[in-house]
């Protein structure tokens, strides 16, 4: 049976307050939504991405199919940075940590779905959508996603988290791609 940190009394009191919902969007000039999936539905992958991300790895199934669990840890939230802010050192010895699952994943649409099932840091009853979709000049990355109310956040600090993370993804993403190019140009293609 799987551990779960998720607080049964605030998951409760929460399910009478309407869920937090919100959407990200990074647009990139330049790439194409075709070169840009391949970095996002590798659902294993993320911490080559995602600011602060020290791990993605797999906990079960593979990676693309739904039902997949990936475990990200290391990654800082706008909570521990006021915390930090404040002196205080509960958030600097804090190892936040999250288990997600693919639902489902659409490579025609370029999009997948996934939710967090365990964590440390209040998600309940979190769902997100990620997609990529072309745009004139490049494309444009969507974050969308729902969540109970979180203790001891304001929904602004999870439309900054996931705003400035998708962000930071998308110009990774997109020297990533640049870099692919230039080793191409070079003759020193990946082996």
């Amino acid at each position: 049976m799987e551990s779960s940190n998720i607080d049964p009394v605030a998951s409760e009191m929460n399910q009478n307050q309407p869920k937090w919902q919100g959407q990200a969007c990074a647009d990139l000039a330049g790439p194409k939504a075709d070169q840009i999936w391949p970095f996002l539905e590798d659902f294993f992958g993320l911490h080559k991405w995602f600011p602060t991300l020290a791990t993605c790895t797999p906990v079960e199934g593979v990676s693309g199919q739904p039902g997949c669990v990936r475990y990200c840890a290391g990654f800082r939230t706008p909570v521990d940075q006021e915390r930090d802010i404040g002196g205080g050192t509960e958030a600097a010895a804090t190892l936040n940590w999250t288990k997600q699952k693919l639902l489902s994943i659409d490579p025609a649409e370029k999009m997948f779905s996934y939710s967090i099932v365990d964590s440390n840091v209040g998600f309940n009853s979190y769902v997100s959508t990620v997609r990529v979709m072309p745009k004139e000049a490049g494309c444009r990355m969507v974050w969308d996603y729902e969540v109970e109310p979180v203790s001891g956040w304001k929904p602004e600090d999870l439309d900054q988290f996931i705003g400035s993370g998708l962000r930071v993804m998308a110009e990774r993403m997109k020297e990533a791609l640049l870099g692919q190019a230039n080793r191409s140009d070079s003759g020193t293609d990946l082996i």
